[in-house]
């Protein structure tokens, strides 16, 4: 036994290794079979949409790293196929779950003006894009928040077919939202002067003048907000400056009459 010491140490060491490999193995395994995502309700809409991804996708990257570590070892011939299985499950679902934010961020950012509001009304062939989009976003989401554990929802094939149409469906309503506030700003200049988020509430809320008086300082200097008739709440009598009380007040000699597409009046 003392002749082959030096094979005993090699092949107890080996085993060791093999087991701190396995052991490694079964926890990832273990921790991605349960992990699930969090969700919120989006508006009261009874829509989910996900929460908290950021934690998400670091632990995606960390599986990731030790499992590749892990290929890395002479150890691992035993585990080989089941690490290499293991990488690609947790590769798809990082992949996957990268689209979905996108298509979530873009989702979110135009909900409020396509399904809704003045712009949806100016706007209708995009805003009866949207509602396909929104439909079928409504129902991945219902199926992920039914699903909850992370490589489940991302393994979906029909989520994953999806989501490459609608961030280019989305990326179409983007574009035209875009070239639709260039319109504005070409038509009213001073616009320019504020952010596209800014102008796209402005816009939103056209058909109600005295929202208006919330968003007059990003776009005039030295104007706090405009006093309107209490008999005719489209008729603006005079605009009063910034600068707290004892502002300047300036009566209109002409009455504004605030009625119609915002940029006009």
């Amino acid at each position: 036994m003392v002749a082959h010491l030096e094979e005993i140490e090699e092949v107890t060491d080996g085993a060791d290794k093999q087991l701190k490999i396995e052991k490694g193995l079964e926890e990832i395994e273990d921790r991605w079979k349960t992990f699930t995502f969090a969700f919120r309700e989006w508006k009261n809409r009874n829509i989910q949409i996900l929460l908290g991804t950021v934690g998400v996708m670091e632990e995606l990257e960390e599986a990731q790293m030790n499992l590749q570590a892990y290929l890395t070892m002479r150890h691992v011939a035993p585990f080989r196929e089941r690490a290499q299985e293991l990488l690609q499950t947790l590769s798809d679902a990082s992949d996957t779950l990268e689209r979905w934010l996108k298509v979530q961020m873009m989702w979110c950012s135009l909900e409020s003006v396509f399904t809704g509001g003045d712009i949806a009304k100016q706007m209708p062939m995009e805003a009866k894009k949207f509602g396909k989009i929104d439909k079928e976003w409504a129902k991945v989401m219902g199926k992920a928040y039914e699903t909850q554990i992370v490589v489940e929802c991302c393994a979906n094939e029909v989520l994953r077919a999806a989501l490459p149409m609608m961030y280019s469906e989305l990326e179409k309503c983007q574009k035209s939202l875009e070239g639709y506030l260039e319109q504005k700003r070409n038509k009213f200049p001073r616009f320019y002067f504020v952010s596209n988020p800014g102008l796209l509430i402005i816009l939103s809320q056209g058909s109600d003048p005295l929202s208006m008086n919330d968003h007059y300082e990003k776009v005039f200097d030295a104007i706090s907000y405009v006093e309107h008739s209490r008999k005719d709440k489209t008729i603006i009598e005079r605009m009063h400056g910034d600068g707290g009380q004892g502002h300047e007040v300036i009566p209109f000699s002409t009455p504004v009459r605030a009625v119609g597409n915002i940029e006009d009046w």
